[in-house]
């Protein structure tokens, strides 16, 4: 049985060095128009075409080649009974938790402010935060929030974690459902998305919500681009409720040149590249999955199309 690749854009060379080191004897192939239908069974996909997938009888198995499987869901004629599966890289965990401190150190210190007063050649010293006083809301905390909220906190920030059902931490104070979001917004003086996106979370940080931050709090999103209302999330900057954003995704990207985002002196922007799965351990997941298709056993890191993660 093959692997078959369905992709656009995406550069597989990495993925193919690694499989070929790892499974020499395995075939691995990209989807073409010539793909034979009826012997693919095992598909990896990343923005694979919309409705591709339908004309393949003997699909079994659809692997998400990272965390996310929204671009996998957003296809409305996904063949039913077929499992879909995620990779949950380790290393892509510490990269995002990395990469949202450095974030969180920049609010309370200013680096970015001065960078650009350096290119102005202004002297003007910034007050600044401590670590202690900064209370972190990090909201979705599955195994990659979760993490992430632990991580700050060993640091020294305070802590809470926004989920849309109960969990539970030694921790970190969980807040849960429509009925504490309020209470988990009103004590976020960073707030930080790491939400799947799904239908109930798409549009989640507007004015009604992001109204309830803190007056000068600051928002990370390095979720997806749909979790956000642009328009809104300007508003409340230009109106001083916000102090600022870095933004690692968008509703289209590349961010287009247009895009009032780009020149915003309270947006920090950076190219979605807040954390990337890595082909080594990403593969050992799908060719653990390939062996348990093989044999008819259980898969790991499946996704729940109730829940749409």
């Amino acid at each position: 049985m093959p692997i078959t690749i369905f992709t656009q854009g995406k550069d597989l060379t990495p993925w193919l060095k690694v499989f070929k080191e790892k499974r020499p004897d395995l075939e691995v192939r990209t989807y073409s128009d010539n793909t034979p239908t009826q012997d693919v069974e095992f598909a990896m996909a990343w923005n694979h075409p919309l409705g591709v997938f339908k004309n393949f009888p003997n699909l079994k198995c659809i692997a998400s080649m990272g965390a996310g499987v929204d671009h996998v869901l957003r296809d409305p004629e996904l063949p039913a009974g077929v499992a879909i599966t995620k990779i949950i890289d380790t290393n892509l965990t510490k990269d995002m938790a990395e990469f949202i401190l450095v974030l969180a150190m920049d609010y309370l210190r200013g680096i970015s402010a001065y960078k650009v007063q350096q290119l102005q050649q202004n002297w003007q010293p910034i007050p600044y935060k401590r670590i202690e006083e900064v209370r972190v809301g990090v909201m979705g905390v599955g195994v990659l929030g979760m993490y992430v909220a632990q991580q700050l906190h060993k640091v020294g920030f305070r802590v809470s974690g926004w989920a849309r059902t109960a969990k539970r931490s030694e921790s970190i104070n969980i807040y849960a459902g429509a009925e504490d979001l309020n209470a988990f917004l009103s004590v976020s003086d960073i707030l930080v998305c790491l939400l799947p996106l799904t239908p109930d979370t798409a549009n989640m940080l507007n004015k009604a919500t992001l109204s309830k931050l803190p007056k000068d709090a600051f928002v990370i999103n390095v979720a997806r681009g749909e979790h956000v209302v642009e328009k809104d999330l300007l508003q409340l900057l230009d109106s001083g409720h916000l102090s600022g954003a870095s933004l690692d995704v968008f509703r289209q990207e590349p961010l287009p040149e247009n895009n009032s985002l780009w020149t915003h002196p309270k947006i920090n922007i950076t190219p979605h590249m807040a954390s990337k799965t890595d082909p080594t351990s990403a593969v050992d997941q799908i060719l653990e999955n390939y062996d348990r298709l093989m044999h008819n056993k259980p898969l790991i890191n499946t996704v729940s199309l109730q829940k749409g993660y």
